[in-house]
């Protein structure tokens, strides 16, 4: 579902990779459901956040993925939300992830840059995919460069 999803099997690397790394935390990976049928997943793993103090360990969303049959049915959008608010749940600080605003800015994601947080993009995205959510234990002094974990390796350049 999640090759489906992106057209390419990278990403259902990437989910493999997470699953079979230190920073894969269980209770963060979603999956969507219609008829036994999985229909989408999403998931939040650990990543590092190196700030002028000391790497802070925190959490991002990726990926989404949702299969192109039911695009269009909210079904991404419960996802987000439903892991998002067991972050919030687990204590984190915030969420980050690199996707387009238009879509990930009506769950709370704001632009990084204006948090004082870096996301290490692909020369093709722009700025504005570099995204943050502040949650409930949101940190303001948690300032820094993202530095994604050698399981997103598997994405290349």
């Amino acid at each position: 579902m999640v090759t489906a999803a992106f057209g390419s099997p990278a990403e259902a690397r990437l989910v493999e990779a997470i699953r079979a790394s230190g920073g894969y935390i269980a209770e963060l990976a979603l999956v969507a459901t219609l008829d036994d049928d999985v229909v989408g997943h999403v998931m939040i793993s650990r990543c590092t956040l190196h700030t002028d103090d000391s790497p802070v360990s925190i959490v991002m969303l990726s990926p989404l993925a949702v299969d192109p049959e039911h695009h269009g049915r909210g079904i991404g959008g419960l996802l987000v939300t439903a892991v998002t608010a067991l972050a919030d749940a687990l204590g984190e600080p915030l969420v980050v992830l690199e996707g387009d605003p238009r879509y990930y800015s009506r769950f709370g994601f704001q632009p990084a840059s204006s948090h004082g947080i870096e996301l290490p993009l692909p020369d093709w995205a722009p700025a504005a995919a570099a995204q943050v959510m502040p949650l409930t234990n949101d940190d303001p002094t948690l300032r820094g460069r993202v530095v994604y974990p050698a399981s997103f390796d598997v994405l290349g350049d």
